[in-house]
């Protein structure tokens, strides 16, 4: 039967191999290297795990150690300060005392650094003058405020009320018509010449020569008042346009009708005065002059 066939062939199969491995002696050194490489790799991997807990055992006792240590400081600082909270408080000494009493004043009186005195003394300088720098422009604005308040009040806009204020004696008056060129035609002690007219906006581009000196008044509105100050003199003269027409303008200079060299002598001399004011004199009576 087929059982009793495959029976009778196993015996025959391994007698077969067992010859074949016998005669094959490649086979055996094939399987010899390979486990020696095995036992080689195993040997390798177990060295290298010795290693690692080699290491890892060091590393343990050096931080044991470590720990130890800082333990042992820290008891030592514990035993210092439990001794400085329980330890009795002892007076300080007069001497002890007196020396840091000195050592203070010391530290109080020691010196300035130099430096810093000058940077200090110098902002000093510099705001004392920002001081009266400040004090000056605020007279000086003073100043102009008042005169342009004293003459805003007495501002003539035709010839009519130029002779009004030339009537009440206070100021002397010079009218003035002028065509635009570059000649100055003079209005009393002042010198003017017109170098441009705009009838649009109402201005006018003047050149004047007050005490041999050239100046340039520019984009002058319609009666608006121009306040200058001769040498020597402490009143103001005033020049106003009250008209301008193509390449034509008309106004007046007012002046002070006495210097100030004339007002001291009055005043130095009483019994002139007196005498001049008790007698009439063309001066009383003005005349308004017209160019």
């Amino acid at each position: 039967s087929m059982e009793q066939q495959q029976t009778e062939d196993a015996p025959r199969f391994i007698e077969q191999h067992s010859q074949m491995e016998t005669s094959n002696p490649s086979f055996r050194f094939g399987a010899l290297i390979v486990a020696l490489l095995g036992f080689i790799a195993l040997f390798g991997y177990a060295m290298h795990e010795r290693n690692i807990a080699s290491d890892l055992a060091s590393q343990n006792q050096q931080t044991s150690a470590a720990l130890k240590d800082t333990r042992s400081q820290m008891d030592a600082l514990n035993a210092k300060l439990d001794g400085l909270i329980n330890a009795p408080s002892t007076p300080v000494s007069r001497p002890a005392a007196a020396h840091a009493t000195r050592a203070h004043a010391v530290v109080r009186h020691a010196k300035p650094d130099p430096r810093w005195a000058k940077v200090q003394r110098q902002l000093d300088a510099q705001g004392k003058a920002i001081d009266q720098t400040r004090s000056d422009l605020a007279s000086t604005r003073t100043d102009l405020d008042s005169a342009k308040t004293e003459l805003s009040g007495s501002i003539a806009r035709t010839h009519d009320e130029l002779v009004v204020l030339q009537k009440k004696g206070e100021r002397s008056y010079y009218e003035f018509d002028l065509s635009k060129s570059k000649q100055f035609a003079h209005a009393g002690p002042v010198g003017i010449s017109l170098r441009k007219a705009n009838t649009k906006h109402q201005y006018a581009d003047l050149e004047l020569l007050v005490d041999d000196r050239q100046v340039s008044k520019k984009h002058l509105d319609l009666y608006e008042p121009v306040v200058f100050y001769p040498d020597e003199e402490h009143q103001p003269l005033e020049l106003v346009v009250n008209s301008i027409s193509k390449n034509h303008i008309h106004g007046y200079i007012s002046i002070p009708k006495y210097r100030a060299s004339e007002l001291t002598a009055m005043v130095n001399s009483p019994t002139q005065e007196q005498a001049s004011v008790a007698s009439p004199s063309a001066g009383n009576n003005p005349q308004l002059r017209r160019r």
